[in-house]
């Protein structure tokens, strides 16, 4: 099959010329090694949603983690009802989930619905670490398309789940971030530094 140069979304290594997305970022595994939440920032369309798709799937391979990228972009519609984002981001990620990782590492059924609104993030990953015998990975691309509260209040609930990694919680969080610098310095008092 012909391969071709691709700038829209992940690349693929069967169809599109790439470099090795995991070779360029030798620091990550040792971060998730030592249970480390970071931010991986860099400009767009530089193979930060390969890497992490790629790296996600070689950690799971390995068989000591259950790794998946999901994403919260669908929660950006509402920044303004944090209530309706949990719930959108949530079925989002029971169905990347549930498309990425075996059956043994998928996340109970549904129950994050039970929970009370501003808790049902930090309520999903829990149930999700103490049902399966392996420590999580959660790779979030699109955080940055979040805003207000909606951002505030996922970031707080990942913050607040933290001391609980790893048989509580996923052990590593790596947010992706495009637009963190430049949004921190057009608009400061809006952005709340969580320091983990």
């Amino acid at each position: 099959m012909t391969r071709w140069f691709n700038i829209a979304g992940p690349c693929s290594d069967d169809i599109h010329y790439m470099l090795s997305p995991t070779v360029r970022l030798p620091d990550l595994e040792e971060l998730i090694q030592q249970r480390s939440y970071f931010v991986l920032h860099a400009p767009r369309q530089t193979g930060k949603t390969t890497a992490m798709l790629s790296l996600a799937k070689q950690l799971t391979d390995t068989g000591n983690y259950a790794a998946v990228m999901v994403s919260v972009e669908v929660g950006s519609a509402f920044n303004h009802d944090p209530t309706a984002a949990e719930l959108a981001i949530l079925g989002a990620w029971y169905n990347t989930i549930g498309d990425s990782l075996p059956t043994e590492l998928q996340p109970p059924a549904k129950q994050w619905q039970q929970e009370e609104p501003g808790s049902r993030i930090k309520a999903f990953l829990r149930g999700w670490a103490k049902a399966i015998n392996r420590p999580i990975v959660l790779f979030i691309d699109e955080i940055d398309s979040l805003q207000d509260q909606t951002l505030i209040s996922v970031l707080r609930q990942l913050r607040d789940g933290f001391p609980n990694r790893p048989e509580n919680f996923p052990t590593s969080v790596v947010q992706k971030w495009e637009n963190y610098i430049n949004n921190i310095q057009q608009q400061p008092d809006k952005f709340l530094h969580l320091k983990l």
